[in-house]
């Protein structure tokens, strides 16, 4: 397992890639772990500082931001404690509250298992694996027509998406490979030549497989053969 570091402070995506995790997390649980799970993106949003890892808020502010007394505050914090989601980096005292960090990597590592719910880029964006670009586009005459999917099989259903989403890279090496058959998870495509089957191999598994996945989920795996 991959886990990337956390966001550097000031990457705005990254937060919102945290939170995304988060709730996708809780929405494939039940209401009490919805509840508290959505109280910390809250909390989060309104009080954690990212550049300094410090989440430094009373009780009664708690309980007033959450609409709930100061009981539930912390029995709710003591179980964002036990996931080891907070940790406690200086107890508070009289005239000081509690300080608070964040766990983001214990946070991303239970999360993984919900990140494909949100969508196959966004897995592969926060497991941390190589992007598959650049990918160079070959220089094409005109528009790239979008492909016939009366067929109706996965591959030409996902031609369309892959054409949506980059018509040149399409045009340039998706265009001409053509489905030679299914067996159970596996789709074996074929390629007009060596090194176009090499290149798409290389630079664009992923996207094909996605692409596959988004209209079939039970593609598991794409081949290319000449």
């Amino acid at each position: 397992m991959h886990i990337v570091k956390p966001a550097r402070p000031r990457d705005a995506a990254r937060k919102y890639d945290i939170i995304t995790a988060l709730g996708a997390y809780a929405l494939a649980r039940d209401k009490h772990d919805q509840r508290l799970v959505l109280r910390l993106i809250t909390l989060i949003t309104a009080r954690y500082n990212w550049a300094r890892n410090e989440l430094a808020v009373g009780q009664r502010e708690i309980a007033r931001l959450w609409s709930v007394d100061e009981r539930t505050v912390k029995r709710e914090m003591a179980k964002l404690r036990g996931k080891g989601w907070l940790v406690v980096k200086r107890q508070g005292a009289r005239g000081r509250v509690t300080e608070y960090g964040m766990d983001l990597e214990r946070m991303l590592a239970m999360t993984e298992g919900d990140w494909s719910n949100v969508g196959p880029d966004f897995d592969l964006r926060m497991s941390g694996k190589p992007e598959e670009t650049p990918v160079v586009s070959l220089p094409l005459k005109g528009d790239v027509p979008p492909p016939d999917v009366s067929a109706g099989t996965e591959w030409v259903l996902a031609q369309a998406i892959l054409h949506a989403e980059a018509p040149d890279v399409y045009g340039s090496w998706l265009r001409n490979l053509e489905r030679v058959g299914r067996a159970g998870g596996r789709l074996t495509l074929k390629a007009p030549s060596r090194f176009h089957g090499t290149y798409v191999q290389t630079h664009l598994a992923r996207r094909v497989l996605a692409a596959c996945q988004a209209v079939d989920s039970d593609v598991t795996d794409v081949g290319i053969v000449v």
